[in-house]
């Protein structure tokens, strides 16, 4: 780590994504039981338009979260400097709990592919990760949050499993780590772990967020489950949901998150509520 960041207190809360269908409810007379909401970072990394007037309006109501889908932690490449410098601009317009992305990288030095593309679990990888972390960090001038990705293939070359390079990443970088129970449970699936060995291998300490969401189950004609975000919480993501909220001993903030087929909001505030009972709190924050 290049140089100390200011750490990350822990958060309790429960919120949802502020998706555009929910825009009216968020901005309406009656206030949305959340304790934050989270969005797409890229979507509001621009000067003006309705969307980030949106979202300065919603922030005067709710903590923001910013959560981004296209910094590429992994890419061979490097960081693109007017990225982090945009990204920068926006948290300072917002000032959000935190920003995240993913493990993960998406473009080549002349092609995005708009897309969570996985990482090879080896010491180069590992070292090209923390070197991005490093620049990413010291750009924004604050420690970050990354999440595990979902997966369906692993490579020859893995050298590690996915929690001891998450564990060793945010051991080298001071980051906090984004856990999605979901992709968790995906993963666990379609490469034969427990999501309990997963927990047990992280420094849960790091962790400061929780999302949840849904998948595709897999079929005869496709043996491998699917993210796909577009669809409720599954009964098996509910209980790794439990047993990581057994394990963690600090206050950490539960996100619903829904991105495709996107309910009411009533919908989302029902699984929310869930969630809240299974953390043992009973109402918002």
């Amino acid at each position: 780590m290049p140089q100390e960041l200011s750490s990350i207190p822990p958060f309790g809360g429960f919120g949802l994504g502020l998706r555009r269908p929910h825009y009216d409810d968020f901005l309406g007379p009656d206030t949305v039981p959340v304790d934050f909401v989270e969005v797409i970072s890229e979507n509001y990394m621009i000067e003006g338009g309705r969307q980030l007037r949106i979202l300065e309006e919603v922030r005067e109501r709710h903590s923001v979260i910013l959560h981004g889908v296209s910094m590429s932690i992994g890419s061979a490449h490097g960081l693109e400097p007017d990225y982090l410098k945009r990204l920068k601009a926006l948290a300072k317009r917002v000032e959000p709990l935190w920003i995240s992305d993913h493990l993960c990288w998406t473009r080549t030095s002349a092609h995005n592919s708009h897309d969570l593309l996985p990482l090879p679990l080896t010491d180069e990888a590992l070292e090209v990760v923390c070197d991005n972390i490093d620049q990413a960090q010291a750009a924004l001038g604050r420690a970050m949050l990354f999440e595990n990705p979902s997966s369906y293939l692993t490579f020859p070359e893995d050298e590690m499993r996915e929690w001891e390079f998450l564990s060793e990443m945010a051991r080298r970088t001071g980051c906090y780590l984004l856990l999605d129970v979901n992709n968790i449970y995906v993963a666990s699936q379609n490469h034969g772990f427990s999501g309990q060995e997963y927990l047990a291998g992280l420094p849960l300490d790091r962790v400061r967020q929780i999302h949840l969401a849904g998948h595709d189950p897999s079929t005869a004609e496709r043996p491998v489950i699917v993210d796909t975000h577009d669809r409720e919480v599954s009964d098996p993501v509910w209980a790794l949901y439990s047993d990581a909220m057994a394990l963690i001993e600090q206050p950490v903030a539960t996100m619903i998150e829904r991105d495709e087929n996107i309910p009411p909001l009533a919908d989302l505030l029902y699984e929310l509520d869930r969630a809240r009972s299974a953390s043992g709190v009973l109402e918002p924050a």
